[in-house]
């Protein structure tokens, strides 16, 4: 079976249909876009087709190209990729330009063939980029259905013609929120910002698209800018509104991206520079540019990590083979921030939910966090009263524990003390089914130590949640040293039913996430005891992608936190621990600067919480040092003393898949999206940079920076991680 299909019906309508066989969603081939351009031609040369409806023969009408294309297209062009991505992308351009132009005389604009598109519901990437050269788009009146050009949001940005299309349609300023920022629209909206012209019933889709297309008049499909005196809407980069515009533009890409992700500069420079030129040559220095992102290392890592690795573990990548293990029943012990932010994704995903505590005060007060969640989701229209009732009426908030009866999953989010946990495991296994599965929500104490309570240790597992879970979308699963396969199938089902990405790690102190963000914090603590710029620290941190600076993430997740888990931390290792940070911490705790929560930490704020800048009183204690280190001393102290952390992880076996290592930085504590994640940085610096630069800091500052075994062995081979590592290496061995 083809992609693409052709049927032409009685009045001359040729419709071609997009299906892509054994796929939820149409993703478009490299050998589905020559389908196409054959199908395009034999209904133009068709002197019965009057004209073509493109459609699609699923719910949805695409979502976006298969980026492993790109990929393949690299390997195959041997020493000149970036030739190969150019060819290919201006072939997609030919294909799509032909469709606009469909058969009309160059120099009249007429004699051409509508063709209209019918979205059946989302469009994401290349088939919004299809949309926007056929000359009309009607969507399905779905509010649940997307329209959109999101590739800014793996690394790369909309370059099969979608750029300049639509900034041309809207002005640049206007196409920013969907180019820039990578917003979806439902289909109200995107008639408002013209990605499409009609909305219509779902079941007239069709019907309104023929009739349009056998109504359509000469006039009707000539593109703006293929007429004569088109102006940019908005002003071109020569006219004073159009150059404030993208003055104003530049700004805001600094701003945001802090100059460290290409795709977005690479995009403004295509707008800004096609403004400039005929359409065609647009679309040439569009293709030059995606073309440049392409070759960027950045932007192959992103794309890997966003979205081939991501979509992979979602998928259940390293999922034991068992059978399913849907949830039906979700227990939930610990109605504090984190036990009601599980109650309400588990609730709003279908699964009914029991959600207990001491006080049924407390089990009344973490419902009602749901319901605050969904009052805010109506107040902005999207949520409605029935959502809300269907949700709300999913959760059982009681004290009783024989309501935890038939659960097949309990996900206990009690407080942080062994003690505590240990309890209400064996109060809850009393009334539970045998065959449940066991899951504690835990950031730093260890899933077998915590097993030990359980009488079915090989169902008992560590489920790691973010906060606030609402919103983080990663969730560590931690297998203790007795977890069986079910309960982490069991787990990794539960945490696609509540769409979220799971990565899957053995026990260890403080697990994957924690082991490697604590001396990231520590890294920024130990510069200001040794009279580092609190301000370089932190804008080091924010120029190099991290979206907090250390000591702003410390005041985030509160200072009480951090000597709590330093005691314990302590206790736990003896003479290991080093508490080379400690002092600080200690005294920051003592003068009552507890972080973000008490109006008062590292930075000082307003009586309303509002950050007012870095406290000066720092300086007091810990004077500035005359000589300041440079900007990239101080990113490279703050990023290795992550990095090798991840590799000790994959070293000590803690972390399993590399692929996790890198999803897991970014969506856990966002790790410099740009770099694709730890393993993709080192991989970009090289392995025998990365291990000579460790040798540097070791030297300046400590055996912290100590350079990994793994990591020497491999710059002493030429190795790289996703070369030795990666899945194409392990299905290979």
């Amino acid at each position: 079976m083809t992609d693409f299909t052709m049927k032409t019906d009685a009045d001359g309508v040729a419709v071609i249909t997009w299906d892509v066989a054994g796929k939820s969603m149409n993703v478009l081939s490299r050998d589905a876009f020559e389908m196409v351009e054959t199908l395009i031609d034999q209904a133009l040369a068709d002197d019965a087709v009057k004209g073509i409806v493109i459609t699609s023969g699923k719910e949805t009408f695409a979502g976006g190209m298969d980026l492993n294309v790109l990929a393949s297209i690299r390997q195959e062009s041997g020493d000149d990729p970036a030739k190969g991505l150019f060819d290919f992308t201006m072939n997609g351009h030919r294909i799509l330009r032909k469709l606009e132009r469909a058969g009309m005389d160059p120099k009249t604009n007429k004699g051409g063939k509508p063709v209209a598109c019918a979205i059946t519901g989302t469009c994401m990437g290349i088939g919004t980029e299809i949309a926007l050269a056929c000359h009309r788009r009607f969507m399905a009146d779905n509010p649940k259905a997307k329209i959109g050009l999101p590739e800014i949001l793996v690394g790369i940005f909309p370059g099969g013609g979608g750029t300049t299309r639509y900034s041309r349609m809207v002005g640049a300023m206007a196409a920013a929120p969907v180019l820039l920022e990578g917003r979806t629209l439902d289909p109200a909206k995107a008639k408002s910002a013209q990605l499409v012209d009609e909305v219509v019933p779902a079941g007239e889709l069709l019907e309104k698209a023929k009739e349009w297309v056998l109504s359509a008049t000469d006039a009707d499909i000539v593109k703006p800018w293929d007429q004569k005196g088109w102006k940019m809407p908005g002003g071109a980069p020569y006219h004073p509104a159009g150059f404030m515009t993208f003055v104003g533009a530049s700004a805001m890409i600094n701003g945001k991206t802090k100059g460290v992700y290409p795709a977005a500069k690479a995009l403004l420079s295509a707008v800004y520079e096609g403004a400039l030129v005929p359409f065609d040559t647009a679309l040439a220095i569009e293709a030059r540019w995606f073309t440049s992102v392409l070759m960027n290392p950045s932007s192959s890592a992103m794309i890997r990590s966003l979205f081939i690795n991501k979509e992979a573990l979602e998928k259940g990548a390293n999922r034991p083979a068992v059978d399913d293990q849907k949830v039906r029943k979700v227990g939930i012990l610990g109605a504090g921030m984190m036990g009601a932010g599980i109650a309400y994704v588990s609730a709003n995903a279908g699964i009914e939910v029991v959600l207990i505590d001491n006080a049924q005060e407390a089990a009344d007060k973490g419902k009602s966090y749901s319901a605050d969640l969904l009052d805010k989701g109506m107040a902005r229209k999207k949520v409605t009263q029935e959502k809300k009732d269907q949700v709300l009426g999913r959760i059982t908030a009681t004290t009783d524990y024989a309501a935890l009866d038939g659960c097949d999953l309990i996900v206990e989010a009690v407080f942080e003390d062994v003690g505590v946990k240990a309890e209400v495991t064996k109060k809850t296994e009393a009334v539970i089914p045998e065959d449940a599965i066991f899951a504690t929500n835990t950031s730093t104490l260890p899933i077998t130590e915590l097993a030990k309570a359980s009488a079915r240790p090989e169902q008992f597992i560590g489920i790691h949640f973010f906060s606030p879970v609402d919103k983080m979308m990663l969730v560590e699963i931690i297998r203790g040293e007795k977890t069986g396969d079910v309960a982490v199938a069991k787990a990794l089902d539960f945490v696609r039913q509540i769409r979220k990405t799971p990565i899957v790690v053995n026990d260890a102190r403080f697990f994957y996430a924690n082991r490697c963000i604590i001396p990231y914090i520590n890294e920024g603590i130990r510069m200001v005891k040794e009279g580092v710029a609190p301000a370089l620290i932190e804008n080091a941190a924010k120029l190099v992608g991290m979206p907090l600076g250390p000591l702003q993430l410390t005041d985030e997740t509160s200072i009480d936190l951090g000597v709590k888990i330093a005691k314990a931390t302590k206790a736990a290792m003896g003479d290991a621990y080093d508490d080379s940070v400690d002092e600080l911490l200690f005294w920051m705790e003592a003068e009552g600067r507890l972080g973000r929560k008490a109006n008062a930490g590292f930075y000082a704020y307003d009586d309303k919480g509002k950050r007012l800048g870095l406290w000066d009183g720092l300086a007091d204690k810990y004077p500035l040092a005359e000589d300041q280190p440079d900007l990239i001393e101080v990113q490279h102290r703050l990023l290795f003393a992550q990095v090798l952390e991840a590799v000790r992880a994959l070293e000590d076996e803690v972390l399993m898949d590399i692929r996790e290592g890198d999803v897991g930085a970014i969506l856990g504590w966002g790790f410099a999206p740009w770099s694709g994640g730890p393993f993709s940085w080192l991989d970009i610096l090289g392995a025998p940079y990365a291990a000579d630069r460790c040798d540097q800091l070791t030297k300046a500052y400590g055996a912290r920076f100590t350079t990994p075994d793994l990591l020497r062995e491999m710059a002493d081979k030429g190795q790289s991680f996703y070369g030795r590592f990666g899945p194409e290496a392990k299905a290979a061995a």
